[in-house]
């Protein structure tokens, strides 16, 4: 089997229906298999695969597993010489699926590549990074990422036109070789939202495997989905995951630095927005109840040991 397409799903009806659509159109005769997984999803997204997609290999959890365990689920019954991880709310285009087919197979030292992203607006999405260093945190914790020059974690000083080797491909749009996910293993479930195709990338590159962006065409990502439906929350499990990647990487002590720069981000943002609410009340509000909110729940952000961590290989 050519490729293996594991979609993740939480109460994204709608926006699923419309991905899955997008996939098969893009099949191009490719032999493939679609795996979703529904993460105990609360609408109609278990009946509306089953009406309406009846070859789509659904995985029904019990209970919400976050973006690793999801997709970990799928992982393990893959058959394809490749998998691709998609988001519920992306749309595949042309023949980006075959592309990347031909793609990879042509560059056998490749473990993880990511094609082109669009915004809805047909601009392209900075899909790919560099690490979230202490460096780069500290820069955008300081507003300093806003020169496009000091931008260097998100690359925005690049119009992604040509190929080049990244430190992580987003897991919205991620195509991984078969081969290097049996040698350096699953995803890891102790990252429960954000970090955790980092620590994938960064762990297929420390055993020696290539992680780079190729601008084949195209996949939109329309941004939100299921991550909308976490407000404030999404940035205290932002730092949370960051600081655990940082913690599990560089020891306690990076881990200690990491959540410090975290929380001074989000606490000048709080008085700033909060300040500027007393002059300005329509435009600051929401953003300073927004990060009073971060910063009341901060305490919960750093990490827990998490016996659900994996490193298995792929069954």
């Amino acid at each position: 089997m050519d490729i293996s397409i594991v979609i993740v799903n939480w109460n994204t009806c709608d926006l699923l229906r419309d991905c899955l659509r997008s996939v098969f159109d893009g099949l191009r005769g490719l032999e493939a298999e679609v795996l979703v997984v529904d993460n105990a999803s609360g609408d109609a997204s278990v009946g509306m695969v089953q009406a309406e997609f009846p070859q789509v290999a659904l995985i029904e959890s019990e209970q919400n597993l976050g973006f690793a365990g999801g997709n970990n689920l799928a992982l393990r019954h893959a058959a394809g010489r490749y998998v691709m991880l998609l988001n519920t709310d992306t749309l595949v285009h042309g023949t980006v699926l075959p592309k990347s087919i031909e793609w990879m197979d042509n560059h056998p030292e490749i473990a993880v590549m990511g094609p082109r992203v669009l915004n809805t607006d047909g601009t392209v999405q900075p899909s790919c990074s560099a690490f979230p260093s202490l460096k780069y945190l500290i820069l955008q914790a300081l507003g300093l990422t806003r020169i496009g020059k000091l931008d260097s974690y998100r690359m925005t000083g690049w119009d992604r036109s040509t190929e080049r080797q990244v430190d992580v491909i987003s897991g919205a749009a991620m195509v991984v070789r078969r081969e290097a996910m049996e040698q350096i293993g699953l995803l890891d479930e102790a990252f429960f939202f954000y970090g955790e195709e980092t620590d994938w990338c960064l762990r297929f590159a420390q055993a020696g495997w290539g992680v780079t962006y190729v601008p084949l065409p195209a996949v939109t990502h329309f941004g939100g989905g299921a991550v909308a439906k976490f407000n404030h929350r999404r940035d205290v499990m932002m730092t949370e995951g960051v600081t655990r990647l940082h913690r599990k990487h560089g020891g306690i002590l990076a881990g200690m630095a990491c959540f410090a720069v975290l929380t001074f981000h989000n606490t000048s943002r709080a008085v700033f927005w909060t300040a500027l609410g007393l002059v300005r009340p329509r435009r600051a509000g929401n953003r300073a109840l927004h990060f009073l909110s971060v910063v009341r729940d901060l305490p919960r952000a750093w990490p827990k040991l998490r016996s659900a961590s994996t490193n298995r290989a792929a069954q």
